[in-house]
């Protein structure tokens, strides 16, 4: 069963810190079955389920993994997924650290992550526009592949201005249930696309949206645990050998670096402020 912003309300409403802080600490010390940590928390295996997929879908601590998945026998394990110490590779934990301390698109190549992709499970396409037309890479086409959540790496939203069908595909997420956590600069150049995203929550009645503020490099988005899109943007002003902008947009499928990037949006996640409380500061700025 996977949480959506439906039900997300009700759950986290019986989810009590108790009972979480119980389930982490159980998961962290090693991978567990659903029906494992029914047993720890004294409840059934459904409610249990609800509990570690509410948790994997709010904070990112956690992960599942179901083996033999649409047979009798299927399991369903719970994982720690938080970095933590060793982040993967030692390529990884330099890139993770970059990363960190970037603030601007222009300190950090995404390069660096798709060299070192499988080639079967990578594609990159250079274009003249932000914003590709490209059918294998079009903004909006690729939103819509989401069936549980998305994932955004963002600078100040300002792909919100695509055009008047963005806030239809937007909506069209919403009414699936799909969950969408962004990152991005809250400040008063990124205050009326901030507000204008978090307005669906209003027009849906739940929590379709939540936007934290952070500083970061990627402008990147990732699709349910399918495949991340990632823009890179090169120009004249950094690099004298162009005479115009390129953007290159890399898609990654593979499944090991999807991970990590989940991995990374939760670990700045974690450390980043609610985007409504910049907005209320905002706001006083222009009243004083």
């Amino acid at each position: 069963m996977f949480i959506t912003s439906k039900n997300i309300g009700r759950v986290l409403h019986m989810l009590d810190k108790k009972t979480r802080d119980a389930i982490l600490d159980f998961i962290r010390i090693k991978p567990r079955t659903v029906q494992e940590v029914a047993q720890h928390i004294d409840r059934n295996w459904r409610t249990a389920e609800r509990y570690v997929d509410t948790i994997s879908t709010e904070t990112g601590f956690i992960a599942t993994r179901t083996f033999r998945e649409g047979t009798r026998g299927a399991l369903k394990i719970a994982y720690w997924s938080a970095i933590s110490g060793n982040t993967g590779s030692a390529y990884q934990e330099r890139l993770l650290q970059h990363i960190q301390q970037a603030k601007r698109k222009e300190e950090f190549s995404p390069f660096d992550i798709y060299q070192l992709v499988p080639e079967a499970e990578r594609a990159a396409h250079v274009e003249r526009s932000e914003f590709s037309t490209h059918p294998d890479i079009m903004f909006d086409s690729l939103l819509l592949k989401a069936h549980r959540q998305v994932l955004f790496f963002s600078g100040n939203l300002s792909w919100m201005e695509l055009g008047p069908n963005m806030e239809g595909v937007l909506d069209q997420l919403a009414k699936r249930g799909v969950t969408m956590k962004v990152l991005t600069r809250v400040d008063i150049t990124s205050e009326a696309n901030t507000t204008a995203f978090l307005a669906l929550n209003e027009r849906f009645g739940r929590d379709v949206v939540q936007i934290r503020h952070c500083e970061q490099p990627l402008r990147a988005m990732i699709i349910d645990d399918s495949f991340a899109s990632i823009k890179e943007v090169l120009s004249p002003a950094t690099f004298r050998e162009l005479k115009e902008k390129q953007f290159i947009f890399y898609i990654i499928r593979n499944a090991e670096w999807i991970a990590w990037l989940q991995k990374v949006f939760w670990h700045l996640w974690q450390q980043s402020i609610d985007a409504q409380a910049r907005l209320d500061a905002l706001q006083t700025l222009k009243k004083s």
